[in-house]
């Protein structure tokens, strides 16, 4: 039985892999400059990406409570964990196959200085990159279902979203699938739609099935906020996830050439004009400038060019960035009114400005943002509307498929007991009920714990320091 079942797999793989039909690779040329400039390149915009989890990682404990700050910053190093050796094993030979739809085809074996789908790059260099991108894809919804959801589910959900869901969205964009090989290919430079469309509607439908946290709502369904615990921590997350977004952005270019200039350039102005969306936004909607909203205006602003860096003229990076900024604004406010629980706007960031920048650029993408010229063209730019038809089909591709592999993980999830924690491992905390440790410790005596001893020692030790 155990041989007739191993049979069976093996004829699946190579079925999946005729269905890939990859070409073979050829050897670096070791004797070309560009060879080690593009790859050093690509070092160091890949070690951006994956410090990018830091920043996650900071951005959702300090807007979640105290209770719940260890166990947000385990699955964001899950996430990596996860990323890294799933993807190296299954994930990244999914991803650039070579199928049009599904495919599966082993990209190591050929040495290390076989080239990637990117002639100067090697292939652990094109893996060492992409692989940040899957462990981002991946933590995106870690802050919509936080201080709720079971550490044993969250390990599911980041190994089936590294190893399969996102690695095949890319094989349909950046690895030659069906969307890149549309009469006007997809356009998707960084991952507005793959990164960022995908995660966020992995992180809507995992908010929906989970359900608010106790307290969030109240009997009228009118929203309690529950604020976060450090918001000086959040707001550094927001400064390392700007930071990291210049390799994020840039190294999706694949090679060290002019063209870096724009995009980093962009990804700078679209990051400001979303604070100055979110900024007039939050003043018009709360009538102060509110500190969290803002913050995640950056980051809306940051996904809204993602997808189009190397498309957009200044103006249009900073209208797209603008609109942006507001959207994830008045998306958390949205969220809130219509009782969704999102405890760090992960939601309206992503997903919807992901889905916003990505659909605009059929509007607003400049043929003379490319050197030379000749790129693709905008409705606005002279372009017809078959840019813009192509925008919106891939990312309601993207949301749909994302929505079922999701929405049947969570509902098995679910239907055997591993999803949501407890009520009383709820309001005690993730932190200790889950890993017995909290995120903060005391390190003093509390007096009411001490004897007269302990006390007098204290006050003598505090006189003798003029305390």
């Amino acid at each position: 039985m155990k041989s007739k079942l191993t049979r069976m797999a093996l004829l699946a793989i190579a079925g999946l892999a005729v269905t890939a039909g990859p070409a073979a690779a050829d050897p670096v040329d070791i004797a070309n400059p560009q060879v080690f400039v593009d790859n050093a390149f690509i070092l160091v915009c890949g070690v951006l990406v994956v410090f990018m989890q830091a920043g996650f990682a900071m951005v959702e404990a300090g807007l979640t409570r105290a209770k719940n700050a260890a166990h947000m910053m385990l699955k964001n190093l899950m996430d990596f964990i996860v990323g890294a050796s799933g993807f190296a094993i299954i994930g990244y030979h999914i991803a650039f196959s070579g199928a049009q739809y599904v495919g599966w085809a082993w990209q190591w074996g050929g040495g290390p200085l076989e080239a990637s789908v990117q002639p100067n790059l090697t292939v652990p260099m094109h893996f060492f990159f992409n692989m940040g991108f899957a462990a981002a894809a991946a933590t995106i919804m870690s802050g919509a279902v936080a201080e709720r959801v079971q550490f044993k589910a969250y390990f599911v959900y980041a190994i089936g979203i590294s190893t399969m869901a996102y690695p095949l969205i890319v094989s349909w964009v950046w690895g030659g699938g069906w969307l890149s090989q549309l009469s006007t290919p997809f356009l998707d430079l960084a991952g507005g739609t793959v990164v960022h469309v995908t995660g966020g509607t992995a992180a809507l439908v995992g908010a929906l099935i989970l359900g608010p946290r106790i307290g969030r709502f109240d009997e009228n369904g009118d929203s309690v906020p529950i604020p976060g615990h450090n918001l000086p921590m959040a707001i550094l997350g927001v400064f390392i996830l700007l930071v990291g977004w210049f390799g994020f952005n840039a190294g999706s270019i694949l090679s060290a050439d002019l063209s870096i200039g724009l995009v980093v350039a962009i990804t700078a102005i679209g990051a400001s004009a979303g604070g100055i969306g979110a900024t007039i936004a939050s003043w018009l909607t709360l009538k102060t400038p509110d500190v969290t909203l803002i913050g995640n205006g950056v980051l809306g602003g940051l996904v809204s060019i993602t997808a189009g860096a190397a498309n957009l003229s200044i103006f249009g990076a900073l209208f797209i960035g603008l609109v942006a900024g507001i959207i994830a604004t008045n998306g958390v406010l949205l969220l809130d009114r219509i009782g969704i629980d999102d405890p760090v706007g992960a939601v309206p960031v992503h997903l919807m400005c992901g889905a916003f920048g990505t659909i605009a650029l059929g509007l607003f993408a400049d043929p003379d943002a490319v050197i030379g010229g000749g790129g693709p063209a905008g409705f606005l730019y002279g372009g017809n509307m078959s840019l813009l038809v192509t925008q919106i089909t891939g990312v309601l591709a993207v949301m749909t498929f994302t929505a079922l592999v999701i929405g049947v993980t969570f509902g098995v999830l679910r239907s055997v007991g591993w999803l949501r924690v407890t009520p009383e491992v709820e309001m005690a905390g993730l932190d200790l009920a889950e890993h017995a440790t909290p995120a903060y410790n005391e390190d003093f005596v509390e007096y009411d714990d001490a004897d007269s001893a302990d006390i007098a020692s204290i006050d003598d030790l505090l006189e003798e320091l003029s305390i």
